[in-house]
């Protein structure tokens, strides 16, 4: 079941993980810093279309950011470096 608690908190550990900040991360799904700090506290979601490109970004599956699998990886290698 989907938790906006663990997605917030991996989305965190996962932008960190990459040394990035959260304007840097805006930039990536076209919004501010301030959006990305309130979805990183768990106060609010984003896009299915957000996810794609944050999955894409950082090359974990979206199954792991939504909290449906524990594996980051899986189902990536079928991914391109183009968009589509």
């Amino acid at each position: 079941m989907f938790s906006k608690k663990l997605f917030a908190q991996r989305l965190q550990e996962i932008r960190k993980l990459h040394h990035e900040t959260q304007r840097e991360l805006g930039v990536v799904i076209g919004t501010k810093a301030n959006n990305v700090s309130e979805i990183e506290g768990g106060k609010k979601t984003t896009t299915a279309e957000n996810i794609a490109k944050i999955c894409r970004h950082y090359h974990i599956s979206a199954d792991y950011l939504l909290g449906l699998s524990d594996d980051p990886q899986g189902g990536c290698e079928r991914w391109t470096e183009e968009e589509p």
